[in-house]
């Protein structure tokens, strides 16, 4: 059961990147118009908007994949171990 909700997870994060492959692949062939960015006093080369838009995207992909390993908590900070914690339940009375 886990290896087809596995599969399934895969699939669907599958379609999704290639609907917005296509997407991107539409809205580049119905716009070549050359454009630049602008920043404050920096001003880039000018690209059609769909090879803009696809370097954004692509940047966005690899962070959004490198994010959870740099966001991931230190080893150092576990949580305290559950049997400390069970020492602590045996001031309650449960048997009533």
């Amino acid at each position: 059961m886990l290896s087809m909700l596995k599969l399934l997870t895969n699939v669907i994060i599958s379609v999704v990147i290639a609907l917005w492959i296509g997407a991107i692949a539409i809205f580049s062939i119905q716009n070549i118009t050359a454009v630049s960015l602008n920043f404050l006093l920096w001003e880039s080369i000018k690209l059609p908007i769909g090879v803009l838009l696809s370097f954004c995207v692509g940047g966005g992909f690899i962070i959004g994949s490198l994010l959870p390993f740099l966001l991931q908590p230190s080893k150092r900070k576990q949580k305290r171990p559950l049997r400390s914690s069970m020492n602590d339940m045996s001031d309650f009375d449960f048997d009533n």
